[in-house]
């Protein structure tokens, strides 16, 4: 077991396997090093091989135990591939966090408020969306997390203790302006997670989410920081919408994906969606 700072919760995963999708990007790659240092094995997929391996190096060096794998969640002969390999290199899986996901431009308006003329302008409004980049965000999101949990799933029916972790958004609450189909998707996410949480609620797996607020990542950052690294009107409204008045940190997110994985903590919670988002969830405005 890595020798760092104690988890949240003392939650213990010695013996168990953890597999992360989108482990290349900042936020799952911080789940797979929390998960390693509680004792997990961990997988970490990516269709970027060398950002997964880049931490899974990392977590190795730590004294962890960690392999990375190409992976596209969307193709399924592939995900089922990768589940056979886990199981080879690492043992039946127990976790599994479904943290691939993304947005695109092809999905996205120029403009929060749709205006007369908008139409014939030089922008991208909403009916200039583009029908393969919005199947692509939901394919991505949503698909993207139906086939891995299809392939890894299989290995856990049966045995009590295990746990699916799905990454959902606040934009799965209220969608946000500017990204129509993301926030679709999200919500989506929300919504699977409890359909999950009753189909496997008889063969031992339990299946919640979190809903990240919001984290400055290499993802989002030119919608947050302009090239001079000033904060954008985007990141002005985000803050006062935010309670707390900051951007979270990514390590911030552990408390709540440790305690649901923890089956004495939360033996009996399944299904839910849990915000860790300085309050933005709850904040009208007013």
């Amino acid at each position: 077991m890595i020798a760092m700072k104690k988890n949240v919760l003392d939650t213990n995963l010695s013996g168990k396997v953890a597999v992360v999708t989108g482990a290349g990007g900042v936020l799952c790659s911080g789940f797979a090093k929390t998960l390693a240092r509680a004792g997990a094995k961990v997988a970490l997929l990516d269709l970027n091989l060398e950002a997964a391996q880049g931490f899974a190096d990392e977590i190795v060096a730590e004294g962890g135990v960690a392999k990375a794998y190409k992976c596209n969640v969307l193709e399924k002969d592939t995900c089922y591939a990768v589940a056979d390999e886990v199981e080879k290199d690492l043992g039946l899986c127990d976790i599994l966090i479904n943290g691939a996901g993304g947005n695109s431009p092809k999905a996205s308006t120029d403009k929060e408020y749709f205006e007369i003329g908008d139409i014939d302008a030089d922008t991208k409004s909403f009916f200039d969306l583009d029908a393969a980049g919005v199947g692509f965000v939901f394919n991505l999101n949503f698909l993207g997390t139906l086939i891995p949990t299809q392939a890894f799933a299989r290995q856990m029916v049966g045995r009590e203790g295990c746990n699916i972790l799905n990454v959902s958004s606040m934009n799965a609450y209220t969608p946000l302006t500017k990204i129509p189909a993301y926030s679709g998707a999200k919500a989506a996410i929300s919504n699977f997670t409890q359909w999950l949480a009753v189909h496997f609620s008889k063969v031992g797996i339990r299946v919640n989410a979190i809903a990240p607020g919001f984290f400055s990542t290499k993802q989002n950052a030119a919608l947050l920081w302009n090239a001079d690294g000033t904060p954008t009107a985007r990141t002005g409204k985000i803050l006062a919408a935010t309670p707390m008045g900051r951007f979270g940190e990514a390590e911030e997110l552990d408390g709540a994906m440790l305690f649901l994985l923890n089956n004495e903590a939360a033996g009996f919670i399944t299904g839910v969606v849990i915000p860790v988002d300085g309050g933005f969830s709850s904040y009208a405005g007013v």
